[in-house]
């Protein structure tokens, strides 16, 4: 199951901070692959297949909250190698995955605040859970009115 469906599973399940959360965890690290298949791939995706050969493959991880960013070279991609063209193309996708992990972060934050309000709202009661664990309930430093 992809995250995606994990999260819409959280989400109709009613365990609406499951799904922040789980949502929070994916939206810290992205990996990007970029990788030349073989010509005896039969069209299939890299998750149907086993992973490309290390000299086949660039492929660059971002986690913001470790701060890394960790970029593997494959041997084909540099000097003379055939593929040196797709350098610059991997380098254009890194570049747009750390827009998308800042555009992610930005939507969770907008979502945090919207739940944070939205529970201010309820009845403490209604604030928690079926197990009688808190909710994500708002800190005083929220100003919520």
């Amino acid at each position: 199951m992809t995250t995606s469906d994990e999260f819409k599973q959280q989400l109709k399940a009613g365990r609406i901070v499951d799904a922040l959360t789980l949502a929070l965890a994916e939206s810290v690290e992205l990996e990007i692959t970029t990788w030349v298949s073989s010509a005896n791939s039969d069209g299939k995706t890299l998750t149907e297949t086993d992973q490309p050969a290390a000299d086949c493959r660039m492929r660059t991880r971002l986690n913001i909250v470790e701060g890394a960013i960790d970029t593997e070279v494959g041997s084909q991609f540099i000097g003379n190698g055939p593929y040196t063209e797709l350098r610059q193309f991997h380098m254009e996708q890194v570049q747009a995955g750390r827009q998308i992990i800042q555009h992610n972060l930005e939507n969770l934050q907008q979502l945090f605040t919207v739940l944070t309000r939205t529970l201010a709202q309820l009845p403490p009661s209604l604030r928690r859970s079926a197990e009688g664990n808190p909710l994500l309930s708002p800190s005083s430093q929220d100003n919520l009115p």
